[in-house]
């Protein structure tokens, strides 16, 4: 099976080919500024797949609320023009082969269910963290998308009445706030903002400190709700080592606090990392498309 794979974001679009189970030949283009320039794009490495295998199919990882079985995407994302129109004909009628869409999230969480961290677990959340938090919830190793496809939507839960996780416990967040405190002529990313703590910058410090406890106390709050059998963190930020480690003692400071020790919070780092969203669009391609019968055709 050949599967022509896009994980569209915000500043990027990376792609790859899924060969004998694995992914191949990944690179990236600029985020187009509208729809028709989109299509082109992605039509250029279709081509350029295509001259050289036989292509089954193709299998896209989206921003905002992916309706997979519609067709379409609601919400916002940071690629307005995805929204609110039958999209997935679209792309059908532009490949000419079977697509499958799914939430960015979402297909992070099927990489890490089918071939990941939690390729044995029955119950898991999955949290992302990036520009916001984006997540999934996982029962009996299916995804909860909830009736109005908001479920994994943990960076919209308010932490303190006011601002929510998406606020508090963002590197691009945070480290907009420690540049705004500072008075920085240019805004600092999270990149900064930890590279400065870890040499011991007071006010980093104390950001990044913020940061770990808006995540633990996220954590807290869906683990006393679902209480899933592992809490598995995505994203940029979950290639530091020290990471784990802080979110397990903050975490279970809130336990002890709340006097709910009983339960045993399991949080791992995400085995794919940058790929993860390319490999769960491939696995939600093979739950939900039956490509051989189309091949056939």
């Amino acid at each position: 099976m050949s599967i022509v794979v896009f994980d569209i974001g915000g500043s990027a679009v990376k792609y790859g080919l899924w060969e004998n189970e694995s992914l191949s030949n990944k690179a990236s283009f600029t985020t187009p500024k509208s729809w028709n320039d989109m299509k082109e794009e992605m039509l250029g490495v279709y081509h350029s797949f295509s001259e050289n295998y036989s292509i089954d199919g193709v299998a896209i990882s989206a921003p905002g609320a992916v309706d997979a079985i519609e067709g379409t995407i609601s919400g916002i994302s940071a690629v307005p023009y995805l929204h609110y129109f039958p999209i997935k004909k679209e792309w059908e009628d532009l490949f000419g082969v079977p697509v499958s869409m799914e939430n960015d999230a979402n297909c992070a969480a099927l990489a890490e269910l089918w071939l990941g961290a939690a390729k044995d677990i029955q119950h898991a959340l999955f949290i992302v963290i990036g520009s916001g938090i984006g997540g999934s919830v996982i029962i009996d190793r299916k995804l909860f998308k909830g009736k109005d496809l908001f479920g994994g939507e943990f960076g919209y839960m308010l932490l303190d009445g006011k601002h929510t996780l998406s606020e508090m416990g963002s590197p691009v967040h945070t480290a907009e706030r420690y540049s705004k405190e500072l008075g920085l002529d240019i805004v600092a990313d999270g990149k900064f903002l930890f590279q400065e703590a870890d040499r011991g910058e007071p006010i980093a410090m104390k950001y990044v400190d913020g940061l770990i406890d808006a995540l633990a106390l996220g954590i807290y709050n869906l683990s006393v709700s679902f209480n899933p059998d592992m809490v598995v963190i995505g994203g940029g930020l979950s290639t530091r080592k020290d990471l784990i480690q802080r979110l397990n003692e903050r975490a279970a400071f809130y336990l002890e606090r709340q006097k709910a020790e009983d339960l045993k919070l399991v949080i791992e780092v995400c085995k794919f990392n940058n790929d993860a969203n390319l490999i769960g669009a491939v696995a939600h391609f093979e739950q939900t498309v039956d490509y051989k019968k189309n091949r056939m055709k």
